[in-house]
This record gives structure tokens, C-alpha cells and sequence, in this order.
């Protein structure tokens, strides 16, 4: 009996090194974000508010073997609040999927005052040395230079009116970026969606002595795209300057049964600064050659451009990030939309970190403007945020 224990952990400690060793390059990281928040419905449809808890339970694994890596991030969230979940608002929620050839999230199991889901977040690999960058899998593509609106990036939009605006689907694709030389790369993409059809992208980017400049293109059997990237510094001033456009030309829906070509341009303007004083200041504007209504958006919430559906031609944003101290930061995003009637998004916010584990954040989403105006009809949200790193 004994000798048989002994082979059982002699084969244990064997399997553990092994494990040990093939994973010795295995980083792995799991944070829990719990969001509680007094929520208007964002459908002015629908004037109720509701109370909810949102959690996310997330698992990231970074392998890195010389020059290959690889890294999967995966999800289990869970929605608490019988009124929200049986709302209008929480079923558009719920029918956000990713646009990928194959399922990344289960089925939300019910159990009446929630609804819990799992899903996949990232999963890709690849292969980098000093000239040559491939990532193959289910992944964010970067592209555009705005810090709140990002018109030639239609595969990974951010929303910044939502409460983690930087929380996007992935794409399924093979990324390549060839570097030229010192001062210029080449990107290309290939990505599949839903229908099993294709997208393709490509970027060239140039690092000037006066500025960044880059020059992008995406093509898929809806939408055709040329944009244009411009970043640099004004002098000596630490004032950084950026624009962005893209001429679109993309097929939408007029009806629930007839669709349209429509054509428009859309860019920005926008710069930075950071006082000394720690006050950072960032001002963007956008302009649209078209603007939107509610009924056109609702119809074509499927489309891969719909983050480039706006009510306002003319938009003015100005964010404020000021650091207290290392623990404790203010920030304030104030977004003006100029149609018939103006309208304004406030967004406050205050975040304290108590250590490298330990994160909190109390917001707010102010909206202003008279009735018919894009966000006069929609209500107020505040909200607290608790994120648990170990």
C-alpha cells in the first residue's frame, strides 16, 4: 500500500513539473467587475427606469513562447434584476452578438430574477519578430486616431455612451502587418462575419517628421470604405492634433424589406493636453455629410456601420481627467449634439484605486434637451462600479 502512495505522488510531482515547465511562459489573470445601476431605458419608447446588478467574472491566459503568443480571455456574466430583464431595453441588450462565422456566447439561462451567460471575449495566436506581426482568431482590429468617435473603425466601434465603452466583440480574422522600414508598415485583414461572407481591410501608415499619417480601406458586400488617419504634435506646445474621416458607401435598410445605398462623410478634429498640474484636456468634433432618425438606426442596428449612424450632423465633446493623487481620480465627458434642437450627454465620474487588487468607480449619464431632441427624451443613470483583480 504504501508503495503504491509513493508511485501515486512520485507520478504526481512528475505530471507537476511537466506542467510547470510546458507552462512556465503561461501568464493568467482573472478580475470580477460588479456594476450596480439606477438605469433609463436608453429606448425613448420605453420611459422606465430600472435598478440592476451586472456582473462579470473574467479569465485571461497570455502564452508567450519566444516569438509566438497566444492569449484567450472568456467570460461568465450575470444579470440581476427581474424588472430589467424582462424589459425592452434588456432584450436589445441581449441581441447583441458578434459578427462571426461561429457562436462566442451561450444561451442566457433564466432563473426569474436574472439571467447568467457564458462567453468568449478573445482568442487568438500568432507570430511577431522586427518585421513581420500575424494574429490568426477572434480578435479587435485597431483603426482611427478619435478618442470619443472613431468613424473608419467598422469592426471594433466603441460606444461612448456605454458604461465600459471599450468593451467590443471581436472579429475572426488573420491580421498581418508587414513593416516596410523604420518609418512605414502595411497592415492587412481578412475577417469573416455572421453570414459567411467576408471583409477585407487595408493600412498603410507613415511616421513623418510632421506627423503620423496613415491611409485605410475596407471592402465587404455591404459596405465600401477609404479613410484617412492624422496625428502629430503642434510644435513645441505638447498640444497634440488628430483628425479622421471616412467616405462610406454602404447598403441600409428603408424598410423591413427594401434596402438603399447611401453614401456620406464623416470625420473629426480633436486635440490634447496635459497641464502640469496633472489636468488632462481632450476636445474632439465630429461632422457628418448625414444624419439619422430613430426609425433609420432601429432597422439597421445589424449593420456592420451602425455605430456611424448619428441624429446630428455636428457634434462638440470635451473630456476632463484629473488626478488627485494616485489613488483617487475625476474625470467629466460633456458631449454636445447640434440639431433643430441642441442636446447635451454629461458623463461624471470619480475613481479611487485602494490597491492593485481593489478598484472602485461612481458615475453618472446626464442627458439634456428638449423633447424630440436626440437625448431630450432619454432619462438619467447613475451607477457604482467595483472591479476585484487576483
Amino acid at each position: 500500500m504504501m508503495v503504491r502512495l509513493l508511485m501515486i505522488k512520485r507520478i504526481f510531482l512528475f505530471f507537476h513539473l511537466l506542467l510547470y515547465t510546458a507552462y512556465a511562459e503561461f501568464d493568467y489573470s482573472i478580475n470580477n467587475t460588479n456594476i450596480t445601476s439606477s438605469l433609463s431605458s436608453v429606448l425613448p419608447t420605453e420611459d422606465k427606469e430600472f435598478l440592476y446588478n451586472y456582473n462579470r467574472l473574467r479569465f485571461q491566459g497570455d502564452y508567450i513562447n519566444e516569438n509566438y503568443f497566444s492569449t484567450i480571455i472568456a467570460d461568465a456574466v450575470n444579470y440581476l434584476g427581474h424588472n430589467y430583464i424582462n424589459s425592452t431595453a434588456y432584450s436589445f441588450v441581449k441581441g447583441q452578438e458578434s459578427d462571426t462565422p461561429f457562436e462566442t456566447q451561450t444561451s442566457f439561462n433564466n432563473y426569474y430574477e436574472g439571467e447568467v451567460y457564458a462567453k468568449l471575449y478573445r482568442l487568438y495566436g500568432g507570430y511577431e519578430d522586427n518585421d513581420n506581426r500575424i494574429v490568426v482568431g477572434l480578435q479587435k482590429i485597431t483603426m482611427g486616431v478619435g478618442r470619443i468617435w472613431t468613424p473608419s473603425d467598422i469592426f471594433n466601434p466603441k460606444n461612448i455612451y456605454a458604461l465600459e465603452p471599450d468593451e467590443v466583440f471581436g472579429v475572426a480574422a488573420i491580421n498581418y502587418t508587414r513593416h516596410l522600414n523604420e518609418t512605414s508598415k502595411l497592415t492587412v485583414v481578412t475577417s469573416q462575419k455572421k453570414d459567411k461572407s467576408f471583409k477585407y481591410a487595408a493600412r498603410y501608415k507613415s511616421f513623418l517628421k510632421f506627423s503620423d499619417v496613415a491611409v485605410d480601406m475596407v471592402s465587404s458586400d455591404d459596405t465600401k470604405m477609404l479613410a484617412y488617419e492624422l496625428e502629430g504634435n503642434l510644435a513645441d506646445t505638447g498640444i497634440e492634433l488628430r483628425s479622421e474621416g471616412a467616405f462610406i458607401k454602404s447598403k441600409l435598410r428603408k424598410s423591413l424589406i427594401q434596402e438603399e445605398n447611401r453614401e456620406f462623410f464623416q470625420g473629426i478634429i480633436g486635440a490634447d493636453y496635459g497641464f502640469e498640474n496633472g489636468l488632462t484636456l481632450v476636445t474632439e468634433a465630429l461632422y457628418s455629410s448625414k444624419s439619422f432618425d430613430y426609425n433609420e438606426i432601429f432597422l439597421n442596428l445589424d449593420s456592420e456601420i451602425v455605430s456611424n449612424l448619428h441624429f446630428s450632423k455636428f457634434y462638440l465633446a470635451g473630456t476632463l481627467n484629473y488626478s488627485f493623487n494616485i489613488f483617487l481620480d475625476a474625470s467629466l465627458i460633456y458631449i454636445e449634439s447640434f440639431n433643430e434642437h441642441n442636446s447635451r450627454f454629461i458623463s461624471p465620474s470619480l475613481s479611487y484605486t485602494l490597491n492593485d487588487f481593489n478598484s472602485f468607480v461612481l458615475s453618472a449619464m446626464l442627458q439634456h434637451g428638449s423633447s424630440g431632441s436626440e437625448f431630450g427624451d432619454l432619462g438619467d443613470s447613475y451607477y457604482f462600479k467595483y472591479v476585484l483583480s487576483f
